[in-house]
């Protein structure tokens, strides 16, 4: 396929925060955008107001007759997300439209680029929009797909000057192996997505074929402890090839020092909370040294680093109450969370409302759930985001609260949440998870400011 000859596009799907990097791409080039959603929301009404025509019909007589007959310089692209039985998907197909998914678009825009590859099962998409940032911010400049929205450059999508390209490397259904790098990270590989791979076997397998991807001559950095093989290892607490040392907090901020074999950089101010962003920031780091960006200037990006929507992300910080929210939907992901809540804010009671996401996801790892959620002083729990999946048997929110030993837990609804904090006027209260859980951040907000 012949990129430069596409005029128009149209994305099934085009919500998701992959594919809405993929529109604003095309957009950018000059393309006639067009796509499908489900539902509205504050990406899609954004995507909107950029110019995208957006239906939220799946019905063959929403779609523009422009996008109807296949032709060279149409692009067609769907996410593995969207139903089998979606009406606008098999309309397509019935007129002869070659359908890519996006992972085939994306390895296509990075094939004749010098490509930075951030893949793992949970901090790709801090470490890979933290890396975006070192090039931009140091002038080194590069092109971006991230897996979220950054908060300092407020998109998913970053357009360069350069030949490099900075990519979020998704594991889901094997999509990183479209990809060619020339740098690939590897930030962790926990069981997850086992609806899709069975077993954590197969899906080290997948990161495997992911690193043998990386071109001759190319360099792979590998979190210490994984079971893959890199020309560096990394670490954000022990010694390895570049690691992190002297790891405080010293006004609610995060410092440390980082440690390779070219030497050491001192009291690096981290602008985002949590241990295990030091750990992606090492990361990070190890791939600007590699692009000879100067340790000043590594320094300097670091401090302005912003973060990423929903990532530790604080939507209130006063001094009668902190609010943060958070994406973590993994055991592991939500230890590394709310480890950090704690040596952030040790004599704080610590409210937590979690949202599992999956079925599948919280049947094969609820006891690592409830032990983890077990550290919150107060949990509120809500019922299980089911995204993709329908109910399984057995599966359920009360079935996660009964193996839950925190002295205070309850099941609540959206609703609930809102009276809670209204009432009980938490100082210290976290929202976390993958699902809609995020469309309660504003009320909160707006509860929290006004109180």
């Amino acid at each position: 396929m012949n990129l430069d000859a596409i005029k128009q596009v149209y994305l099934i799907g085009i919500g998701g925060i992959g594919m809405s990097g993929l529109a604003r791409y095309f957009k950018h080039l000059g393309c006639e955008v067009n796509g499908y959603d489900r539902t509205e929301t504050e990406l899609t009404k954004t995507l909107a107001e950029e110019g995208i025509s957006i239906t939220y019909q799946d019905e063959v007589g929403s779609i523009d007759p422009i996008f109807h007959q296949p032709a060279a310089d149409t692009l067609v692209i769907f996410t593995p997300a969207i139903p089998k039985d979606s009406k606008i998907k098999a309309f397509f197909e019935s007129q002869g439209h070659v359908l890519y998914k996006r992972s085939q678009v994306l390895g296509i825009i990075s094939e004749s680029r010098f490509t930075i590859a951030v893949a793992g099962t949970h901090g790709k998409t801090t470490t890979s929009t933290m890396v975006a940032h070192l090039l931009k911010d140091s002038g080194y400049d590069c092109s971006a797909f991230l897996g979220g929205i950054s908060s300092n450059y407020g998109t998913n999508v970053l357009y360069g000057n350069n030949n490099t390209v900075v990519v979020e490397a998704d594991e889901f259904d094997r999509s990183f192996l479209t990809l060619h790098p020339n740098v690939a990270i590897v930030t962790s590989s926990d069981a997850d997505h086992l609806d899709i791979y069975g077993d954590k076997s197969h899906l080290l397998e997948s990161f495997q074929l992911f690193l043998d991807k990386v071109v001759q001559d190319g360099t792979r950095i590998i979190k210490k402890g994984l079971e893959f093989k890199g020309q560096i290892s990394y670490s954000g607490h022990e010694v390895a090839d570049a690691y992190a040392s002297n790891v405080h907090v010293r006004e609610g901020e995060f410092y440390f020092d980082y440690q390779d074999v070219h030497g050491k950089i001192e009291d690096i101010h981290l602008g985002i909370p949590g241990i295990h962003n030091v750990e992606n920031a090492v990361a990070a780091i190890t791939v600007a040294r590699l692009l000879g960006i100067s340790a000043e200037a590594i320094k300097n990006a670091l401090t302005t680093f912003k973060g990423v929507k929903r990532r530790f992300e604080y939507i209130v910080r006063r001094p009668e109450v902190v609010y943060i929210d958070d994406y973590a939907h993994h055991p592991e992901e939500l230890r590394a969370f709310l480890t950090s809540m704690r040596k952030l804010y040790p004599t704080k009671k610590l409210n937590v409302v979690f949202q599992p996401h999956l079925f599948t996801r919280t049947r094969d790892f609820v006891d690592g759930f409830a032990e983890v959620l077990s550290m919150a002083d107060n949990l509120l729990l809500m019922e299980i985001y089911p995204a993709r999946e329908l109910p399984i048997e057995g599966v359920s929110s009360s079935w996660l609260l009964d193996k839950i030993t925190a002295q205070h837990k309850q099941i609540v609804t959206a609703e609930e949440v809102l009276d809670f904090a209204r009432h009980e006027k938490p100082d210290l209260i976290v929202t976390v998870g993958a699902g809609d859980i995020d469309k309660l951040v504003k009320p909160l907000q707006a509860i929290f400011e006004h109180a």
